[in-house]
């Protein structure tokens, strides 16, 4: 299957960073989100991204340009209707993601592959709102996108063979390293990574050491580049609240109980760095 043209929905901090792959592989890009101002913060990011990468002597102006040309902003989904694939980077929700896959499946072409860079939520359940389910896989990218080699590709009860390979094959475009995962809550990354940093947040909660002292003890003893919970206010607690949820719902094992001091923090607004206000306070 020869993908040409490349949809993105959800203009955030993931479906910006996927856009920019995606045009710097020489895709045709449209850059999709509810609101203008969402798309025009979202082509910001890839400008910023792509200006660095010219002052780092890694892009010319030419090709910075080149790959901003290539990029189409969208505020009506019905823009799906001449695409070859479409990788939705939406708010991690089910019912939003539910809605927006069975839109795309009444306006896309019969050939278009729909991916979603979910981070732990069913893909058989995702493909189950289309009447396409052999044509639904999971493409999680790892954040920041233009950075991270990973994608888990993650296929759904029936995705098909075919769709798999081309997004493999996608997927190598980018630059990317695909990793083949089944369909289970959280995947491999999230189901091994998550746990890790509740279980750090419970190190705090009971009082064993200091955040920074459980920070540090995590990047000098295991050599991990950053601590959990300077990790965690990276991804946003909200985030890593909804996948700890996700992996209580899905296996039903108190091992993935979400720890309170996170739900106190969510509920308090403390988001991590995107708030200004996590386990950290950023100015």
């Amino acid at each position: 299957m020869d993908i040409k043209k490349v949809m993105v929905v959800g203009a955030g901090q993931m479906g910006s960073g996927i856009a920019q792959v995606c045009a710097q592989a020489n895709y045709q890009v449209v850059l999709h989100d509810i609101k203008d101002e969402f798309v025009q913060r979202g082509l910001s990011v890839i400008e910023k991204n792509l200006n660095r990468q010219v002052e780092k002597g890694r892009m010319s102006d030419e090709e910075k340009q080149q790959v901003l040309g290539i990029i189409i902003k969208s505020t009506d989904l019905k823009n799906a209707a001449d695409v070859d694939l479409v990788i939705e980077a939406a708010t991690e929700n089910m019912e939003i993601k539910s809605k927006i896959f069975s839109e795309l499946d009444e306006i896309a072409p019969e050939h278009t592959i729909l991916a979603s860079n979910t981070s732990s939520l069913p893909i058989t359940e995702i493909a189950a709102a289309t009447k396409r389910p052999e044509k639904v896989i999971g493409m999680h990218f790892m954040n920041p996108v233009p950075v991270m080699k990973l994608v888990e590709i993650i296929r759904g009860l029936a995705t098909s063979d075919e769709v798999y390979e081309t997004i493999e094959s996608v997927t190598k475009r980018l630059n990317k390293v695909p990793v083949e995962v089944n369909d289970f809550p959280g995947f491999v990354s999230n189901r091994v990574l998550m746990p890790m940093i509740n279980e750090a947040i419970y190190t705090l909660y009971e009082g064993v050491a200091t955040k920074e002292a459980i920070d540090e003890v995590m990047k000098l003893g295991m050599n991990h580049p950053m601590g959990p919970l300077t990790l965690a206010d990276f991804i946003g607690l909200d985030t890593c609240l909804y996948i700890m949820e996700t992996l209580h719902e899905g296996f039903g094992d108190d091992k993935y109980r979400p720890c309170p001091l996170l739900r106190k923090y969510v509920k308090a607004g403390w988001l991590g760095r995107k708030t200004g206000r996590g386990f950290y306070v950023y100015e």
